[in-house]
């Protein structure tokens, strides 16, 4: 390690939607030349490194440390991608397990890292942290409106019925609320007593008196939230908005296997009018029902727009316990004007294609992130998580968003479905209009004069001097 640099640990979650955007903001801290940055991955984790390792050799280290076996887990199984929904929380304490093996060699360095970039669902880090004496930052992988509501939840504990309706959130800008079943599923499963509940709660309390805050965001498009964190938890100065996250490398090692080849996506593309084409994927974590499927399918169909569906493939089990797979015969009477994508999709690469102008979209925060960086118009149908406060920020607060539907459980009416995607690939001109100036906000606050540029310079520095006040 070269002297001159200083020593960063970083921690991601495995999960696709936390890893992604810390490996892109690794990949500008190490672009800065700097540091020397230590990442802890798990063996089946590893690959997704590539690119960085590739890139950055002589300056990144990865801390290779075997998953922990956990009851639950099956053997295996490192990432939340290989996990249904209701398994996601399991990773959270089974990564607490990775404390010893970390401190054995956090005490091995000759040259220990000054600080720890360690994600929200990590919490025990900034205990961690303190007892080796280095300051620790939060990564949030969700914006800044959806991280204040989390936070404000864990606060409050409320439990439900409390409020005799919807869980009013008066400490937030705005006042957002949410019926019981749309909040965190994380918080909605706590049970007081429990070691592993306990453990999340306490390491969501551990975040708020981190050292500091980064969140892949900006202030254009969440200023007040971002004021908001600041001055209610005790962050100082130190949050730092530093987004829009985007990969230096688009697609390539982020995902995984694609059932089509991406230069045959590419070239149907190609084929297409600019802006006819509806883009739509749930995400990665998402499993829905037969019958959601089945209302999909029938709504693609009967809107005879042009479109690309990713699809998560459930298992067997999966397929028996009620998750839905692509209805049988419609890949042949859609075939020409619609493509199925089973698995990974290269989803930056396939919004930022000319020919589409439609995104149906889950409302995970990177798939919103990535939606308004292509000026696609976005239909919301939030599923879980902070997917519903995105939502709200999208449709309600910023208006360049339309509700389709809300939940897995809410079927929306087919021909309503079909109707909304006519309506959006062929007259909405004002959310495109909006989403248009969203953009603009978005690659200004790249530019090296802009907001969030600014911002990692002045995280940059900060972390630096983390190194001369430890000497």
């Amino acid at each position: 390690m070269a002297t001159k640099t200083t020593h960063i640990l970083i921690i991601p979650y495995p999960a696709q939607g936390h890893m992604i955007p810390m490996l892109d903001l690794t990949h500008h801290l190490l672009s800065s030349g700097k540091f020397h940055i230590t990442i802890v991955i798990t063996p089946k984790n590893l690959s997704i490194l590539s690119p960085l390792i590739s890139a950055f050799s002589s300056i990144i280290s990865p801390l290779i440390i075997p998953f922990p076996s956990t009851p639950g887990i099956p053997e295996g199984i490192e990432n939340t991608k290989d996990l249904p929904p209701s398994s996601f929380r399991l990773i959270m304490p089974a990564f607490a397990k990775l404390e010893d093996p970390i401190r054995q060699w956090f005490e091995s360095q000759s040259e220990p890292p000054v600080a720890i970039i360690s994600d929200m669902f990590l919490g025990w880090t900034h205990r961690f942290a303190t007892k080796m004496g280095v300051k620790r930052v939060v990564f949030s992988p969700s914006g800044g409106m959806a991280l204040s509501v989390v936070y404000s939840l864990w606060k409050g504990m409320p439990k439900e019925g409390d409020q005799n309706g919807d869980v009013v959130f008066s400490d937030v800008p705005n006042c957002p609320k949410y019926p019981w079943e749309q909040l965190s599923p994380v918080y909605r499963s706590y049970v007081e007593g429990d070691a592993d509940s306990e453990l999340i709660k306490d390491g969501i309390w551990a975040n708020m008196d981190s050292w500091g805050l980064l969140i892949n965001s900006f202030n254009e498009l969440e200023g007040v939230y971002l004021d908001h964190l600041m001055s209610c938890f005790g962050y100082d100065d130190r949050v730092w908005a530093v987004g829009p996250l985007i990969s230096p490398n688009g697609y390539e090692g982020r995902g995984g296997s694609s059932s089509i080849e991406v230069d045959k996506i590419l070239s149907w593309l190609d084929m297409c009018k600019d802006d006819e084409v509806v883009y739509v994927s749930f995400g990665t974590q998402a499993l829905l029902t037969r019958r959601l499927m089945e209302v999909i399918a029938e709504g693609l169909e009967m809107s005879g727009v042009r479109f690309i569906w990713s699809v998560r493939e459930p298992i067997v089990t999966q397929v028996e316990g009620g998750h839905g797979m692509v209805p049988p015969g419609f890949e042949e009477r859609v075939a020409g004007r619609g493509m199925i994508i089973k698995g990974w999709a290269p989803q930056i690469l396939i919004l930022r294609h000319r020919a589409v102008g439609t995104f149906l979209t889950h409302c995970g925060w990177n798939s919103t992130l990535e939606g308004i960086m292509a000026s696609v118009k976005l239909l919301a149908w939030p599923m879980g998580a902070d997917q519903f406060s995105n939502a709200t920020l999208l449709v309600d607060y910023l208006k360049v968003g339309v509700r389709v539907c809300e939940g897995s459980n809410e079927v929306p009416n087919s021909s309503e479905l079909a109707h909304i995607l006519v309506n959006s690939v062929s007259q909405d001109q004002v959310g495109k209009q909006r989403i248009m100036k969203l953009q603009s906000h978005a690659l200004e606050a790249l530019k090296g004069s802009g907001s969030s540029s600014k911002t990692l310079v002045r995280l940059v520095n900060k972390l630096c001097e983390l190194k001369t006040t430890q000497n």
